[in-house]
């Protein structure tokens, strides 16, 4: 059994992920074999730029080859167009614990109703398809599928004095509604697919292995709670979507595992000689074995903040460090990058030349960079 360590798994990651930007094409990149979270301001976006040998600017979305939409755990993710029907099938849950699994935080809520999760889940797809037929915004949405579902799946918000249907079930019912979200709108706008055919209710655990697969290949060699944590359904659930054609490793003495055509790239991964400004929510620092990116439980804590998590600093092959961002007017973007040890002069400089393409990207014409 092939055995390596979390130096060997961050190199192998890197280059799994693109990010030696050697990719020309924004829809090639790997990350969209999964999906590229949207959650914070051009997180999607800096994402690419790290990524893509190329200018990167929110043009990109134009690009009828993106969709963006509530997919995985309920968070706005881009994906390739072509590829959604297939992450909307994935996304069916296989029995009543994954469904009641992926409403989240809003369980409790969803059981108090008197109704299985699944039942809550495509009562409010089908109210939400009915809803929506046009572009609307998302409080619009919300209390117009409001009065369509019953009562026990909605509440009274105290800060606009309105009734809404729980977020969580509204996100992850959405995408079975067979609705999208508008790229780059300001507040939260939805609109139904084009050529979105009927609502499927069957589960399908061919689909649902195919993102299973996706995590472990860019985020492996993983265990299969990772992959779960990921997907957002119990542990054993996920065995249910557990693929075939898979490597068991050891990662510094524990058990993980890998697509076996990933092999060789994790025995033989290039030098992971880059630096990049990684934005908060990439999917690099997505895994969930935060442990093998991070091991200081401390610098943990700086990297994922409960609430305002930073950016991280990639570089030698870890995550050196934090860093923000702030607008100063339109014209200037003003860094701060916090790194956890003393860098190389050219490490610090080739911060800087990231710095210049998230400016860049963001369409600030000029920048500055404070080192703390």
């Amino acid at each position: 059994m092939l055995e390596v360590d979390r130096e060997q798994v961050l190199a192998y990651r890197i280059a799994a992920h693109g990010l030696h930007r050697e990719e020309t094409d924004p829809a090639a990149a790997a990350v969209f074999d999964l999906g590229l979270q949207d959650s914070v301001r051009d997180t999607a976006l800096l994402g690419l730029a790290a990524r893509i040998d190329g200018d990167i600017t929110p043009g990109v979305w134009d690009d009828d080859r993106f969709v963006l939409a509530w997919t995985h755990r309920g968070a706005p993710h881009f994906h390739r167009r072509a590829e959604l029907d297939a992450i909307r099938a994935a996304l069916v849950p296989l029995d009543e614990k994954d469904a009641m699994a992926r409403i989240l935080w809003q369980r409790k809520q969803v059981d108090d109703a008197g109704m299985s999760a699944t039942d809550a889940l495509f009562t409010a797809a089908k109210a939400i398809r009915e809803v929506v037929t046009g572009v609307q915004t998302k409080g619009t949405v919300s209390g117009a599928v409001t009065k369509l579902i019953p009562d026990g799946l909605s509440y009274a918000c105290r800060g606009c004095g309105v009734v809404h249907i729980y977020e969580q079930l509204m996100r992850v019912a959405s995408l079975h509604a067979g609705v999208r979200l508008e790229a780059g709108a300001t507040p939260a706008t939805l609109a139904p697919l084009e050529k979105r055919g009927r609502l499927k209710t069957a589960p399908d655990a061919k689909a649902a292995t195919r993102v299973v697969e996706g995590y472990l290949r860019i985020n492996g060699p993983a265990a299969p709670g990772d992959a779960a944590a990921y997907v957002g359904t119990t542990r054993t659930g996920v065995d249910a979507m557990w693929p075939d054609g898979l490597a068991e490793v050891r990662v510094d003495g524990k058990k993980a595992f890998l697509p076996e055509d990933r092999v060789a790239l994790l025995e033989n991964p290039p030098e992971p000689d880059v630096v990049r400004l990684l934005p908060p929510l990439d999917p690099f620092v997505q895994a969930r074995d935060r442990a093998v990116l991070v091991p200081d439980k401390a610098r943990q804590k700086e990297v994922w903040k409960i609430l305002g998590s930073p950016g991280a600093l990639l570089a030698d092959g870890e995550i050196a460090g934090v860093w923000r961002a702030k607008a100063s007017g339109k014209k200037r973007l003003d860094f701060t990058v916090t790194p956890f040890d003393a860098l190389r002069p050219a490490v610090r400089k080739a911060a800087e030349a990231e710095a210049a393409r998230v400016a860049a990207a963001r369409e600030f014409p000029g920048f500055r960079v404070t080192w703390s």
